[in-house]
């Protein structure tokens, strides 16, 4: 490879990895927030439970926007170009995230403030679920063959450092003000410090050239009419492949990212800084792992990795709950047993997940079918599983060994899906 390539790719691992970056960063920045100030100066109600399910909701419909996002930016990526459709996705996740940080309060202009707040969020959800696909497919379609699965892994360190930055800024600001400072003006700080990171992610990718694929099918006018359409009419079969594959990683993401920080608070007792620092240590983990299995992958196979990946990750989550629960409340013991299965283990699913989606796939729907199938199955396998966990952890009698149970059935829903899509030729080389 020419020393003029690497220099191109490097050039676009680092606008998508940019970029995702400051996506995640502004998606788990609302649900960070969430709890903390929205319940109290949006959604003010006589009980607080009430208060924060409202300010919940708002987040909630980020992932329900999320697939209209990926289906719009999808056609438009497949007809138009994949750079421009990401300097769109990039505006409208930035502009929407500075403007919730100046947001009137409900007790400065009354209804209006909770209805700004959720078009914002909606906002927030379409540009994020046309920012994925478009991010990886720039780092898949500019790499060689060979080295597909580790350049498509870069774009998705994004997650991990963007949720160590939400949460970090916030836990700064919170500790540098008073709780009626940071009440005040404090938290708005973190939505308008990221048209900042907006500015430079334009900068870099306002310089990129269309990828080298999309560019041979504009020079011969091969675009499909309605990609959307040709999708399902040439791949169904893979759509539903792809779909039950990404089970495991909605599944587990929000069960170790997100319902555990309940889970440890309420039933093990610990304080929630403490859990939030564990799923803030595994997610820097996860930033040297997600890599490493991206490049295993091109090595022995995406299939294969993700297959073993999925059930592998899935039984790990017994011995990670019994972990936390015999642990006496030691924070050690706490942070290994996030740290292995989330911030190790789990990347075995999500580095190889992006090139695995993308193989599925002509140049012609791509961005299309890595969009639909990775968000529109993300409602049933991210958007529901606190609720499903919480369910469990009840029927279980605060035990959580019905959750581990259905960790392991979505591991091996997403194993035989890899396995499938192993047997079945793939619509790349």
């Amino acid at each position: 490879m020419s020393t003029n390539n690497e220099q191109t790719i490097r050039r676009v691992v680092t606008s998508a990895l940019v970029g995702a970056t400051i996506e995640w960063y502004d998606f788990f920045l609302y649900g960070v927030v969430a709890g903390i100030v929205f319940n109290k100066l949006y959604f003010p109600a006589a009980d607080p439970v009430v208060s924060t399910l409202l300010a919940y909701t708002t987040f909630a419909v980020g992932f329900v926007t999320r697939p209209l996002g990926g289906v719009i930016f999808g056609h438009f990526g497949d007809r138009i170009g994949r750079k421009t459709m990401l300097v769109m996705t990039l505006m409208i996740m930035g502009i929407a995230t500075f403007l919730i940080g100046l947001v009137p309060t409900y007790a400065q202009i009354g209804v209006g403030a909770p209805l700004l707040l959720l078009l914002l969020r909606v906002l927030q959800g379409i540009g994020l679920g046309g920012e994925w696909g478009g991010a990886v497919l720039m780092a898949y379609e500019y790499a060689p063959p060979g080295k597909r699965g580790f350049y498509a892994s870069l774009p998705q360190i994004g997650l991990a450092i963007g949720l160590c930055m939400a949460s970090g800024v916030v836990a700064l600001l919170s500790s540098l003000l008073t709780d009626e400072q940071f009440l005040a003006w404090g938290w708005r700080v973190a939505f308008l410090i990221s048209i900042i990171m907006v500015g430079v992610g334009l900068y870099i990718r306002l310089n990129l050239q269309e990828t080298p694929e999309f560019a041979a099918i504009k020079a011969k006018n091969a675009e499909v009419r309605i990609p959307f359409m040709d999708m399902l009419r040439r791949y169904p079969g893979n759509i539903l492949k792809g779909m039950g594959a990404r089970y495991i990683d909605g599944v587990f993401f929000n069960i170790f990212g997100v319902f555990v920080i309940a889970y440890l608070t309420s039933t093990v007792k610990i304080s929630r800084t403490d859990a939030l620092l564990g799923v803030m240590v595994s997610a820097l983990v996860m930033i040297a792992t997600i890599p490493m299995f991206g490049r295993l992958s091109d090595r022995i196979g995406r299939p294969r990795v993700y297959m073993w990946g999925s059930l592998i990750t899935a039984i790990s989550a017994f011995p990670g709950f019994w972990l936390m629960t015999h642990s006496g409340g030691n924070i050690l013991l706490v942070w290994l047993s996030i740290v292995v299965p989330f911030g190790i283990l789990y990347a075995s699913i999500y580095g190889p997940e992006a090139a695995l989606f993308c193989d599925l796939f002509d140049a012609k729907v791509r961005y299309t079918g890595i969009s639909f199938v990775y968000q529109f199955s993300g409602i049933f396998a991210s958007g529901i599983t606190p609720v499903i966990a919480t369910a469990l952890l009840k029927s279980g009698g605060g035990q959580p060994w019905q959750i581990c149970m259905y960790v392991l059935f979505a591991g091996v829903v997403s194993a035989v899906s890899a396995a499938m899509i192993g047997k079945s030729k793939p619509a790349v080389a």
